[in-house]
């Protein structure tokens, strides 16, 4: 049996991996000629990262799943321990990334190695995190949950949704975000010239 919250997390995970190795690609490629642009493409993905998986994905993930898992899983337990702590720490992570972005962006090269080291670590960070949620936590729950369980997690994963899926309820201004991105990335990232 195929639970819409699986589909939507695994949805959510394959849309969010997808925008950190974007966002890898474009801190590897630097900014080139067009400086404006560059830091602004990568504030937007930052922002992305911190509005949607912080506040909407990780809440339905901590509150409902993880607790469900671990009461019905011993073997889940400990996996379970160790992502709420990261989704303790994603937040605060998020927002450091954010600010050595800004320092990079204003005080210069000096400050780009710092931006860079905490990038790619959090990427890894954040892909090893979603792998451990994919390979333990999701079967488990598969396994373990009750029908009635597996209501209330596909109506909570059903009421918001990533917004870079097209899937969120109609918001012009995650719209604008996704486009932003998209049209202003260079190629393999997005459509916009490589200058």
């Amino acid at each position: 049996m195929s639970h819409a919250s699986l589909r939507i997390i695994r949805e959510e995970h394959a849309a969010l991996a997808a925008m950190l190795q974007s966002l890898q690609l474009m801190v590897e490629r630097g900014p080139k000629k067009d400086v404006d642009r560059f830091f602004s493409v990568l504030r937007a993905m930052l922002f992305y990262v911190d509005e949607f998986p912080e506040r909407l994905h990780h809440p339905k993930e901590t509150e409902l799943l993880f607790p469900k898992v671990a009461q019905a899983s011993h073997h889940a337990a400990e996996a379970v321990k160790k992502l709420d702590r990261d989704h303790a720490r994603g937040e605060a992570a998020v927002r450091e990334l954010q600010h050595l972005l800004l320092a990079w962006e204003l005080i210069g090269e000096t400050r780009r190695g710092a931006f860079e080291g905490a990038c790619l670590r959090y990427v890894t960070f954040y892909l090893d995190h979603m792998q451990l949620e994919e390979t333990v936590i999701l079967p488990e729950a598969e396994q373990w949950l009750s029908a009635e369980e597996w209501q209330e997690l596909d109506d909570a994963f059903e009421s918001n949704r990533d917004p870079i899926l097209g899937k969120y309820p109609a918001d012009p201004a995650y719209q604008r975000l996704f486009a932003h991105i998209v049209l202003n990335a260079p190629a393999p990232i997005g459509v916009g010239d490589d200058a």
